[in-house]
């Protein structure tokens, strides 16, 4: 107390009120408009995978891309991240699975979906990140 008392402008904070067992933070729209953007960036990879490759690398690809996307994002981004990385590592993994389903979307002949796609999900995570580090 003794350091506080010689910085009149450091103020201790109040410990936040922990929440009751079994219960976690309100929802807002934009955790759930984040997680409808993972789950239409892992459709996206499975829609590339099936139709942009010949028959049988089309079934290893539309299933093997979704599942990379959904390894790396448990590994480092989802809230319950195996590998705890520093919050910019965790958006650059999260944008390079967005940047992933845009240029699926440009490669299939949509570039405007994959333009939009890309504008609304980065949109998302930077707020939904912004939210998680105040």
């Amino acid at each position: 107390m003794a350091a506080m008392a010689e910085l009149p402008h450091v103020r201790p904070e109040a410990p936040a009120e922990p929440l009751p067992a079994g219960t976690r933070a309100p929802l807002h729209a934009i955790d759930v408009l984040a997680f409808v953007c993972e789950l239409f960036a892992l459709a996206t990879l499975a829609l590339w995978g099936f139709t942009a490759w010949p028959l049988p690398w089309n079934i290893v690809a539309g299933v093997g891309a979704p599942i990379l996307a959904i390894l790396v994002w448990a590994l480092f981004v989802s809230p319950r991240a195996v590998v705890r990385v520093h919050p910019f590592v965790r958006a650059l993994v999260e944008l390079l699975v967005y940047a992933a389903a845009t240029i699926a979307w440009w490669s299939m002949g949509h570039a405007w979906v994959g333009l939009v796609f890309g504008v609304v999900a980065v949109t998302a995570g930077l707020l939904a990140g912004r939210r998680r580090l105040a």
